[in-house]
């Protein structure tokens, strides 16, 4: 039996399969972004890279919640 993946995790399929990068890459670009508001960097995706707000949102909440974690 397999767990699905829960909070912003459970978009990364979907985030691979829309705009073909690995999520991998994304959350890099996030991370090496000058940028460190939520919102602030949401927006950058979405305008810069084409992102919608759902997928640009987890991703920003993913990075975020690892970066407070360490």
């Amino acid at each position: 039996m397999s767990t699905a993946a829960k909070g912003p995790a459970a978009y990364f399929p979907s985030i691979e399969k829309t705009y073909g990068r690995p999520v991998t890459e994304w959350l890099e670009l996030v991370r090496s972004s000058p940028l460190t508001k939520h919102m602030e960097l949401v927006a950058w995706l979405k305008a810069e890279h084409g992102l919608g707000h759902g997928h640009a949102n987890a991703l920003v909440a993913h990075t975020l919640a690892e970066a407070r974690a360490k």
